[in-house]
């Protein structure tokens, strides 16, 4: 028998559930598919939130062929087998055939390039579903040539419609007397995901008798705890074991951190992946409590590129115990957070005359650039002068952390700014 979330698959837009920002009413994409104008499309969003679903249902609605290609088991010559099909099916066709490509992050760079001459001649419609962000995944020709729909993780009222529904219409569930008198364990377990949801339930409804199941709290924990290893079988914590790698490398736990980098490799997450995610915990986490972090940390993600595993787990290794070791500081996240929300409290506050640029004589003549201090021309490479818009003046966005290379930073500053800024 196939799994609940294939049996239960929405056949058409009015059984999809969720994502009505891009597939509602009056939205973009419904429009593009009710006039049959599909343009190449990039769905991005965690996992489990109907991107291939959706793929299944643009083609089905259009009544287009439709192909199907996984990033993690296909090379360049299934995508040029796959793309001769769909253009011979093209010539007798005059419905464009749509290629979906799960996972398409996954895919190098002639993998990709090896899609575009088709999607630039039109032989196909191209759909990529990816969990990642496609700017840093998709290469840019291909890119440019797709709109990017943004899915969003699923919320609780729709995650209970989901299992009301699977309860209530499969083939197999509903010939069960099943009460859902508690759902909220169900929910916590999916993490948004709706396809670990519809797994979860599935469990638990195997693992009672005959006769009525009432499902609760309690139940679902226990016989989920009991099935850990039947439910994760497809390494579906990847948010819960990337989310307790990165606590603990910020919590200064190597011992820790390695034993969830092995569990991610173990499970075949991508290394760059787990690259990346360095490279933004040694600015967020580390930042200039140790500048060196970021620097190794982009050295790890351009040498994991190069190798490429088994050897690659050798480089992340030692990244991960010395981004684990590492003095911390997050006052340079704060900052930028902190500069941000007051410019969306302020709006764009006009920049000092002084500092602005002076390129016409009109502009000279309106006193731009007029009074500013070239700071090489004084003592210390320093002068003392305003450089935040006037509403502004003396507001402190960075916070030097307590640690011994920002206090040195606080040391300076408050030498040069004297109280201004309450260093």
């Amino acid at each position: 028998m196939q799994p609940l979330a294939e049996r239960i698959r929405p056949k058409n837009l009015d059984q999809y559930i969720g994502q009505q920002h891009i597939i509602g009413p009056g939205s973009a994409l419904r429009s593009a598919i009710s006039q049959n104008l599909l343009p190449s499309l990039i769905l991005w969003g965690p996992p489990g939130v109907g991107k291939t679903s959706l793929a299944l249902i643009i083609s089905g609605e259009l009544k287009r062929p439709f192909y199907m290609l996984s990033a993690i088991n296909s090379g360049v010559k299934d995508v040029r087998e796959v793309i001769e099909k769909a253009s011979d099916n093209n010539l007798f066709n005059q419905n464009k055939p749509v290629l979906f490509i799960d996972e398409i992050h996954r895919f190098s760079k002639s993998q990709q390039d090896s899609l575009l001459g088709a999607v630039e001649k039109g032989l196909v419609t191209l759909i990529g579903a990816t969990t990642e962000n496609p700017s840093f995944e998709v290469i840019p020709a291909l890119l440019s040539r797709c709109q990017v729909y943004v899915l969003k993780s699923l919320e609780e009222k729709e995650l209970l419609e989901l299992l009301k529904n699977a309860i209530r219409d499969d083939e197999y569930l509903s010939t069960k007397k099943i009460d859902l008198r508690e759902h909220e364990a169900l929910i916590r377990v999916s993490g948004g995901d709706a396809r670990k949801l519809l797994n979860a339930l599935e469990i638990t409804v195997n693992s009672q008798g005959p006769g009525e199941i009432v499902i609760t709290n309690e139940l679902v924990l226990n016989t989920i705890q009991q099935n850990l290893a039947l439910y994760d079988k497809n390494g579906e914590q990847h948010y819960d074991i990337i989310s307790a790698f990165i606590k603990s490398i910020r919590g200064s736990d190597p011992n820790a951190a390695l034993y969830y980098l092995a569990r991610m490799l173990k499970g075949g997450e991508d290394p760059l992946f787990i690259a990346r995610r360095l490279l933004i915990l040694s600015s967020e986490d580390i930042g200039n409590a140790n500048p060196n972090a970021l620097l190794l940390a982009n050295n790890c993600f351009n040498a994991v590129n190069v190798i490429g595993m088994p050897e690659a787990r050798i480089i992340l290794g030692q990244c991960v115990t010395y981004l684990a070791c590492s003095s911390k500081s997050n006052a340079s996240y704060m900052g930028i957070n902190e500069a941000m929300a007051a410019i969306d409290q302020t709006g764009d506050l006009p920049v000092p005359l002084h500092l602005r640029n002076a390129p016409t004589k009109l502009m000279k003549n309106l006193d731009y650039g007029k009074d500013y201090k070239y700071a090489h021309a004084y003592e210390n490479n320093f002068i003392e002068q305003e450089f935040l818009p006037d509403a502004l003046s003396g507001k402190k966005f960075y916070e030097p952390g307590n640690n011994a290379r920002e206090a040195e930073q606080r040391t300076y500053l408050k030498k040069l700014w004297k109280e201004k800024y309450g260093y």
